[in-house]
């Protein structure tokens, strides 16, 4: 069961997303929180996992899909359902109204994508 859930395409894209979109949001966001964020070598290196796992996730999107669109809405849903959630978790910035709704939208189109309707 858990071998067949790690060959499923999607499941693969989101993961990677998953991980892609964490490792971005600390990549450009952690320089607000720590002062080691700030470092040349921390910036240069923290691309590489990033570029690494939206290549991939792109890919695999691509590969179960069939087309490039669906990886680019579900992608959004992702990185905006994220950055709120890391935000709000590691600079303390509670969402307004407005960013709930916006992080209920993105919810929205995560579901319409992997949904196949």
């Amino acid at each position: 069961m858990v071998r067949d859930l790690f060959q499923n395409k999607l499941f693969l894209s989101i993961i990677l997303s998953i991980i892609g979109n964490i490792t971005a949001w600390v990549h450009m966001n952690a320089q607000f929180r720590w002062e080691w964020a700030k470092g040349p070598a921390f910036i240069t290196l923290a691309g590489i996992p990033v570029s690494w796992c939206f290549y991939y996730a792109t890919r695999y999107s691509v590969e179960y899909f069939g087309k490039l669109w669906n990886m680019r809405m579900l992608g959004f849903g992702i990185g905006t359902l994220l950055f709120g959630i890391l935000t709000w978790i590691f600079l303390s910035e509670i969402p307004s109204l407005k960013i709930m709704i916006s992080l209920l939208l993105a919810i929205a189109i995560i579901l319409l994508q992997i949904t196949n309707i």
